[in-house]
């Protein structure tokens, strides 16, 4: 698809159709777009679950006309039994091992999300019942749902370090072997799971009987996460992190996430009046690869658990400090790089309603298929977000029992002086920030619409999912100029394919000040825009 999709009373964008639509279900009955969300959020964690699921944790963006933006943090913090001596005491000092239940250490947020965002809705007048909203997950789960090329190569890739965990296989490789694209794959655990959220309400994840079901299957698969952990948890709104911006304010998560590392960018590239370089030169990638490495400079030596924070990430924003940052950059010269941060695997998905209400929302279980432990009686693949935890006492991102751990996951806003709102994001760790400044310049200071820049060719600096070389990738269908530019500026270039998925799945949704909205969804992904 090459054109905007276009419409009035609402709109959804997410990297699996399945989702976009259950959203667009919910607008077209007279939901928000927040229990929209929700619906996306549910369906999205049955159909592609290898990028994210209820084991996992997320991160919402929420504003409506007239008031001021809201995040939810619904990130999970680690065991209070997680600490050096508890993974020395069995034999593990270097690092947290990625998979299996020594990895699945910090609680699943996802669900508490949910909760917070259902809670939200009826401030907005939300009226749907929470099993209305499961309902498409529920179907999926339990009837199937035709599995994508995207997970059945996941699946096919991963597959020996995932098929010995518990639970795995008979989860994700029916009859011994990865499904073939097509296939239908159903998760009846998990079906059972979400009916009996449906009805005992999204608290029993953490204070009921499934909660004590999960604690006991966590225990038998040697993960340190107890039932006190799950009690414990509870997602928490929060004051979005803003960025005074020439065209507006852009709006991200604060830390835990790497919100601050998006906005600096766009902070920066403003500072340096981007729109001078043109949409297709290879100054406007230089500019922008030079930007990320400054901020991520900055993420390294600051942003953790803010609780664990000696500086405030809103004051990283600061315009003196974002000018200072953008007068090292050098316009010809590439600067050195070192290595990113490991690849992970999530989604991002986006609904605005007909009242201009919207949702920007991300939802991960860190690398593909998480942690690949299945819990036994639930059916829920639990996340290993917390094997980014560093076992050295002097790391920043130290392992602390009940600490948060640093998540790359930070779903954007925009708010124009014109009177546009525009919700943007994608997956893809390290390249999560990157792939946000192509979207936000090309849409906001280029004026591309939302298609056309979400399928331009991309760029990313470092690793992401599927890659773990540190070079400057480059779709193909960049103008030979701007390779052989960036290669004399001081690049390590490397070529990938003409739509890579390594590039992510990201989406965008404008609403223009007459109402009009305006999306598009990555052809990288099996996503779509639904609207109506």
């Amino acid at each position: 698809m090459i054109h905007a999709i276009t419409a009035t009373r609402g709109m959804a964008v997410a990297p699996h159709a399945l989702a976009s639509q259950s959203a667009v279900h919910i607008l077209r009955e007279g939901g928000n777009a927040l229990e929209a969300m929700i619906a996306a959020a549910a369906t999205i964690a049955v159909v592609y679950p290898h990028m994210n699921g209820i084991g996992g944790d997320s991160f919402w963006l929420v504003c409506a006309p007239r008031r001021a933006p809201r995040g939810i943090d619904a990130c999970g913090a680690a065991a209070q039994a997680a600490s050096r001596d508890w993974y020395a005491e069995r034999g593990t000092t270097a690092a947290i091992p990625v998979r299996g239940g020594m990895a699945a250490n910090t609680v699943a947020g996802a669900v508490a999300g949910w909760q917070a965002a259902f809670k939200l809705s009826r401030d907005w007048g939300g009226r749907l019942p929470l099993a209305r909203l499961l309902a498409d997950a529920i179907h999926y789960a339990e009837q199937g749902f035709p599995v994508t090329k995207s997970q059945s190569d996941n699946t096919a890739t991963k597959r020996g370090e995932l098929e010995s965990q518990p639970g795995f296989r008979d989860a994700f490789l029916p009859g011994g072997a990865a499904p073939a694209a097509g296939t239908l794959h159903k998760q009846p655990r998990l079906a059972a799971t979400l009916r009996r959220l449906a009805r005992a309400g999204l608290d029993d994840f953490y204070r009921g009987g499934l909660a004590r079901a999960m604690a006991a299957d966590l225990a038998a698969v040697g993960s340190p996460l107890g039932l006190k952990d799950l009690a414990r948890h509870r997602a928490r709104l929060v004051t979005p992190l803003a960025l005074a911006h020439s065209l507006g304010t852009v709006y991200n998560m604060p830390p835990p996430t790497q919100g601050v590392v998006s906005l600096l960018i766009l902070g920066i590239l403003d500072a340096l009046e981007v729109g001078r370089a043109g949409a297709h030169s290879p100054d406007y990638v230089h500019l922008a690869v030079e930007a990320t490495k400054r901020a991520f400079e900055i993420r390294d030596r600051y942003v953790t658990d803010p609780a664990y924070m000696n500086v405030s990430a809103q004051d990283l924003l600061a315009p003196t400090h974002i000018r200072a940052v953008a007068a090292e950059i050098d316009r010809g010269r590439a600067a050195p790089w070192r290595a990113g941060t490991p690849p992970a695997g999530t989604v991002w998905m986006g609904v605005i309603d007909s009242a201009g209400r919207a949702v920007s929302a991300i939802q991960s279980i860190y690398h593909e298929f998480g942690s690949g432990v299945v819990l036994e009686q639930a059916g829920i693949n639990w996340q290993n977000r917390g094997c980014s935890f560093s076992l050295d006492e002097t790391a920043l991102n130290f392992l602390r029992p009940g600490r948060k751990p640093f998540h790359t996951l930070n779903p954007a806003l925009a708010i124009f002086r014109d009177g546009e709102t525009m919700v943007y994001g994608t997956m893809g760790g390290d390249g999560q920030p990157q792939t946000q400044a192509a979207i936000f310049t090309r849409i906001a200071v280029f004026g591309m619409d939302p298609q056309t820049a979400v399928a331009a060719p991309r760029w990313l600096l470092g690793r992401t999912w599927g890659q773990t070389s540190d070079t400057l990738k480059l779709e193909s269908r960049f103008p030979a100029t701007v390779p052989a530019t960036l290669g004399a500026y001081g690049h390590e270039i490397e070529i990938l394919a003409g739509y890579d998925e390594a590039m992510g799945h990201a989406g965008a949704i404008v609403r223009h000040p007459n109402g009009v909205l305006e999306g598009g969804a990555d052809p990288r992904s099996d996503g779509a825009v639904a609207a109506f």
